[in-house]
């Protein structure tokens, strides 16, 4: 496994929608990892101010890919969308070379 790119999905999620935001990460954790292209790994970190996925991929064309697949167009966006307070905060960051 290596790791060359992370798309970090940023969201405010209230604490009474978190269970469903959960749900959503957990029903596509798999399928993420097992058809997306690219795709190392998945993590969810949850803080009080907000709630971060962390998709890793093994190059940043891969993760900009994953934003424009039926996966994350049809599935994931429409079901994590009803849990935010405004929008979330997407971007892809490239690991320095090395790592």
């Amino acid at each position: 496994m290596s790791v060359k790119a992370y798309l970090e999905v940023t969201m405010k999620i209230p604490a009474a929608n978190r269970k469903v935001a959960a749900k959503v990460y957990t029903d596509y954790r798999q399928p993420f990892l097992d058809t997306a292209a690219g795709a190392q790994t998945k993590q969810l970190l949850v803080r009080d101010e907000d709630v971060q996925v962390l998709h890793g991929f093994n190059s940043v064309e891969h993760a900009q890919a994953y934003l424009n697949s039926a996966m994350f167009t049809k599935h994931v966006f429409p079901g994590l969308q009803p849990t935010w307070e405004g929008k979330p905060e997407v971007r892809i960051s490239l690991l320095p070379v090395g790592r």
